[in-house]
């Protein structure tokens, strides 16, 4: 690949960005802000580190730490 055209593909591919649809699409680069975006927006949801799971009245209680049978 020459460099002229190596440095277009890595324009393209960082000029993208995280769309809804990229959950459906089954390219690598979609498939991967897909993730990227759904690990982030879980961290956003959850929030903490202590391992607590904040209720809408208030209430903390922790994530449990048992393995599944």
């Amino acid at each position: 690949m020459s460099q002229k055209n190596n440095r277009k593909r890595e324009k393209s591919i960082a000029d993208k960005y995280y769309e809804p649809e990229d959950y459906q699409k089954q390219d690598q680069l979609s498939a991967g802000i897909a993730e990227t975006h759904e690990q982030a927006s879980d961290t956003l949801t959850e929030g903490t580190i202590d391992g607590k799971i904040e209720r809408e009245n208030g209430e903390r209680e922790d994530i449990p730490r048992k393995g599944y049978e």
